[in-house]
């Protein structure tokens, strides 16, 4: 399995007791649609190693506990411990219209209803309160809130995101 085919799913947290047991950390936007997982990917040193879940309980703030086969000691489960875990993007259901995964859109052309061609997306900043779409134009970074109403098409075939910024934003990157 190789990155490219793959979707960043979160991060191994923490130890949790003395039997293998680690907290996962869900970098998603709804980390309850993962409790039914039977496994995973870690990067075990730039290589993608599957796991198989034992069990997994979902606990608060994007967090859940996970055992994994295999993995049936503290020793153990300090080799994955601050590792990223992904899933293979094909288990996704596609999506339509305006909506997206974060991951999908990364390097997407962003075309601005009153700007034209304001970037590339480097990244989708998931932030809870306020998630922002991170654009390049040359070296000028454009942070867009991904708010209500701003994305206006996904074009999938050509990989752009039409979109109408909020007024003001982005001449104030650009000095427009």
């Amino acid at each position: 399995m190789n990155k490219k085919d793959c979707f960043h799913l979160g991060r191994i947290a923490k130890l949790r007791g003395f039997k293998g047991e680690v907290s996962l950390f869900l970098d998603v936007t709804n980390p309850e649609d993962y409790f039914s997982l039977d496994s995973i990917f870690i990067d075990i040193n730039n290589h993608l190693t599957p796991f198989f879940i034992e069990s997994i309980t979902l606990k608060n703030k994007g967090f859940a506990a996970i055992k994994l086969e295999g993995v049936s000691d503290e020793n153990a489960a300090k080799i994955i411990l601050r590792k990223e875990v992904y899933l293979p993007a094909e288990i996704l259901p596609e999506l339509k219209g305006i909506n997206f995964y974060d991951h999908e859109v990364i390097g997407y052309q962003v075309l601005d209803k009153n700007h034209g061609s304001i970037g590339i997306i480097e990244q989708v900043i998931d932030l809870k309160v306020n998630p922002l779409l991170q654009i390049f134009k040359d070296d000028k970074e454009i942070l867009v809130p991904l708010i209500d109403g701003i994305i206006k098409k996904v074009d999938r075939d050509k990989k752009e995101l039409h979109i109408e910024a909020p007024e003001g934003i982005v001449e104030l990157y650009l000095g427009l």
